[in-house]
């Protein structure tokens, strides 16, 4: 809101060098506004009383603009990426899978671990726990586990997540 859409009946007010006016009616800050050529801002509507600003409008919303343009900049969208197994991997197969995911974990995506059960295979999933807990014993340097071994109606997973 600016100017004369404020239409609390106290305001507390700060001055266009950052320095606190103090608490006034609306009508006397947007007096002072007018005086300086600049505009009344609400910048804490919630706040009791609204905490307003004399600024020029025009440039708030710029530096606004810019300040979010910034911070979206600078964060990080999170991906999960999967890798699948079977119960019957060799060693070597498996190594290029803990390689993989040490690839993804290092640019700070998460990893699913599923291992994925087939017809009889279905009968041993207990045995196959050992190969989740070789590739988190394979990745702990720079790796944790975040959800532990699971099964989920044909499969288990696992989540790991980049050491902090």
């Amino acid at each position: 809101m600016i100017n004369e859409q404020i239409r609390d009946r106290e305001v507390r007010v700060i001055g266009q060098g950052g320095e606190q006016l103090g608490i006034m009616s609306s009508r006397e800050a947007m007096r002072l506004a007018d005086e300086a050529g600049l505009d009344l801002v609400k910048i804490a509507p919630t706040a009791k009383p609204p905490v307003c600003k004399i600024v020029d409008y025009g440039k708030f919303r710029y530096e606004q603009t810019r300040k979010e343009k910034e911070a979206k900049k600078k964060q990080r969208i999170i991906d999960v990426k999967e890798i699948r197994l079977s119960p019957n991997i060799d060693k070597n197969d498996l190594n290029t899978k803990v390689n993989a995911a040490r690839k993804f974990l290092s640019k700070g995506d998460k990893v699913k671990i599923t291992l994925r059960f087939r017809g009889r295979e279905m009968a041993h999933m207990a045995n196959s726990k050992h190969i989740l807990d070789d590739i988190a014993e394979n990745l702990a340097d720079i790796a944790v586990v975040e959800k532990a071994p699971k099964v989920e109606g044909r499969s288990m997973t696992m989540f790991l997540t980049e050491k902090r």
